[in-house]
């Protein structure tokens, strides 16, 4: 779709003797495509992120000892998130200790 709108475009330049005008109409539209498709996208990223979150708290709560105080992690203030990622990573340094992993 957008090829044949930029070959059409070339293809009109001569009917318009490539003035500023011609030019100016093919910035515009490139400028609100671009400006759409920016909000669509962060759009679709929110519902994603939203839906991954859910299903993490589902995991999280089902799962018999995990600590349910992590299922709104993402409602935390940004200390508690930096003292879990020390907590997590010590947790990984361990396990790789134990199992040999660097």
């Amino acid at each position: 779709m957008g090829v044949l709108v930029i070959l059409a475009w070339i293809v009109s330049g001569p009917f318009f003797h490539f003035s500023d005008t011609w030019q100016l109409v093919i910035n515009t539209v490139t400028t609100i495509i671009t400006f759409v498709m920016v909000f669509l996208i962060q759009n679709t990223q929110t519902r994603d992120t939203k839906t991954m979150h859910l299903k993490l708290d589902e995991l999280i709560r089902a799962v018999e000892g995990a600590r349910n105080r992590l299922v709104d992690l993402e409602y935390c203030s940004q200390d508690m998130i930096e003292e879990l990622y020390i907590e997590f990573a010590q947790i990984r340094e361990a396990y790789a200790g134990e199992h040999g992993n660097q």
